[in-house]
């Protein structure tokens, strides 16, 4: 958060000329901050916006607007709550995080809560940071919505940002909806003992209605699909999370274990459609 600015102007701003000079100096020193801020995030960012700097820099730019604007979302609903911060940790257990990138994602997550965030100039660096392609832009928006999805409930104030986001990375009001759905149901389908039991060597036991409805939504299919409509759909959304392909469109490495986590889930969802209906 730039906020040192704002504490210098103020006091060196009261002791040349009082109150007054008081809240002149804050405000030149909240000018400063947010000059500074927009240096730090524009130009100078990584590489986003200038379309320049190598393919690491670039990397390091998407990490670190990721865990940003993460932290901006986290705090949509006015404070950042113990939910919020514990999925930020968890997505950090799951990248692998520790030591110097642990903390660069931790400074990120606190910067994005800092009232003058410039959330704008970093969406759109972001997007020309990577060129426009749209599972890579996709990624990122899905990383937003999981946090949204912390506590499992969807603040309104956190749906008005998600949809500013979305705009901003090129998306419709229509597919972030979508996204949306199919997020609420992974969220459901990651909490249950039959994605573990996929995990673990194959389905112990029946699943239920509701179970099956959510890997359904997951994959973003009714549950009146045909095998062939199903098997388009989970190809579609393979190819938009796979791995190798994201990496090869600049998907940071600290960040390929989750789309790796992503493909597990879709063939999980997947498989279990498949047994229960006896597709081949």
């Amino acid at each position: 958060m730039q906020v040192w600015g704002k504490i210098l102007g103020a006091f060196f701003g009261f002791l040349l000329g009082g109150p007054f000079g008081l809240l002149l100096g804050l405000f030149l020193g909240h000018k400063f901050d947010k000059a500074r801020a927009n240096v730090y995030y524009g130009s100078g960012f990584g590489g986003f916006g200038a379309g320049q700097g190598s393919n690491t820099q670039r990397q390091a730019a998407f990490f670190h607007a990721a865990f940003a604007v993460m932290g901006h979302v986290a705090k949509a609903k006015g404070r950042v709550t113990e939910d919020e911060i514990r999925v930020a940790s968890l997505l950090m257990d799951r990248m692998g995080l520790h030591g110097e990138s642990r903390r660069q994602a931790q400074d990120a997550f606190r910067e994005g809560k800092s009232e003058d965030f410039p959330l704008e100039d970093i969406l759109m660096r972001v997007r020309q940071g990577s060129g426009g392609r749209a599972d890579l832009l996709q990624f990122f928006l899905e990383l937003q919505i999981q946090a949204a999805f912390a506590d499992g409930n969807l603040h309104p104030s956190e749906r008005q940002l998600l949809h500013t986001i979305a705009r901003l990375l090129g998306f419709s009001p229509q597919q972030l909806e979508q996204r949306l759905h199919m997020q609420e149901a992974a969220f459901r389908f990651q909490q249950g003992q039959y994605q573990h039991q996929y995990q673990q060597g194959g389905f112990r036991q029946a699943p239920s209605r509701d179970q099956l409805a959510d890997a359904y939504e997951l994959l973003g299919v009714k549950d009146t699909a045909t095998s062939q409509e199903l098997k388009r759909a989970y190809r579609k959304l393979m190819n938009e999370h796979h791995p190798d392909k994201l990496a090869a469109k600049g998907l940071p490495p600290e960040m390929m274990e989750l789309a790796k986590q992503k493909t597990q889930e879709l063939q999980a969802a997947y498989d279990l459609i498949r047994k229960v209906k006896g597709f081949k």
